[in-house]
């Protein structure tokens, strides 16, 4: 008598991604009835001090697993398309991958499905996580979605919701939500095989008089803090650009002083935005409301360090920031 799973429609997939969230994601894919049948990585880049030949984490997956792989350098390039075809998948499943034209993405018999980091249709774009945290959102998730022309846009799948906590940085809910989304993705190609799936267009996921929210691409410019911003907001943005690109002010000396950490005080310093108040192993600064203390900095050409230890190095007071 055949096990349930052996009885269970199974799809031959191809898996596209690159960085370590989708190197995990491909590792629950191989753990479920479905058959990885090619990868689509990036090629090889130069990484490090040495710049040496750095494989992405998805390809190191692949290589471990004996799957048969593609790293091209241009997805329109006619030798790929017909790797792709050779391969002769049921379904391309894309997580964290580059933009993929429509001559990759409608090859597979029931098309492509991508995994994205936060509740579509809230948050299309590049950096749906750690725009979640930087608006203090204390909810996210992931979904899955069928491909189409427009970025992000597709009829959603299914979808998976998360906690964010207060004080959880982009790294940390970048984490949770990995392990709740590669569980999502083999439950939506399961639905897929089964024939179960229902396609929901995103405008019916939107609350009445609800606007999407956008997550572009984040940049080095959008970690310096403006202290005339509240301290709510600011702590948002210490932990949602942490770990990268991370929030930053500068010294009157005109150094670059990286925030890692912080934390919120009932306490009300008063003095313009950007005011340092020291007391003992605390380093405070007045916002523009309320005030926020520092825990971990990290001042430059130096390691992240405890305020206590930066403040214990000091040489002449500190007044100032921004």
């Amino acid at each position: 008598m055949s096990s349930s799973s052996e009885a269970s429609p199974s799809l031959r997939v191809v898996f596209l991604g690159t960085p370590l969230f989708a190197a995990t994601c491909l590792e629950q894919l191989l753990q479920s009835r479905h058959e990885v049948v090619g990868v689509v990585t990036a090629p090889d880049r130069p990484a490090g001090r040495g710049q040496s030949l750095r494989a992405s984490d998805v390809k190191k997956v692949a290589l471990q697993h004996n799957l048969p792989l593609a790293q091209p350098e241009k997805l329109k390039d006619e030798t790929f398309h017909a790797q792709l075809d050779a391969w002769n998948a049921d379904l391309g499943v894309v997580v964290a991958f580059r933009m993929l034209p429509e001559v990759v993405w409608h090859r597979p018999r029931l098309g492509t499905i991508n995994l994205h980091g936060s509740l579509l249709p809230q948050y299309r774009g590049a950096a749906p996580i750690h725009w979640a945290v930087l608006n203090g959102e204390t909810t996210t998730g992931a979904s899955t979605f069928l491909l189409k022309h427009e970025i992000d846009t597709g009829h959603v799948l299914d979808r998976v919701e998360i906690p964010i906590g207060p004080d959880d940085t982009t790294g940390v809910v970048h984490d949770r939500l990995l392990e709740a989304g590669k569980h999502l993705l083999v439950r939506s190609i399961d639905a897929l095989a089964e024939g179960t799936a229902n396609p929901i267009p995103q405008e019916s996921l939107l609350e009445d008089g609800m606007v999407p929210k956008e997550a572009p691409k984040l940049f080095k410019n959008h970690g310096r803090i403006d202290w005339s911003r509240s301290a709510e907001d600011i702590h948002n943005q210490i932990r949602g650009l942490n770990p990268f690109p991370g929030a930053w002010t500068t010294l009157p000396s005109g150094d670059t002083l990286r925030v890692h950490a912080s934390e919120r005080t009932d306490a009300d310093l008063g003095g313009q935005p950007g005011t340092v108040h020291v007391s003992k192993d605390t380093l405070s600064v007045s916002c523009g409301n309320g005030t926020l203390s520092l825990t971990r900095i990290q001042p430059q050409g130096k390691p992240a360090m405890l305020v206590k230890d930066f403040l214990n190095g000091l040489r002449t007071p500190l007044r100032i920031l921004g």
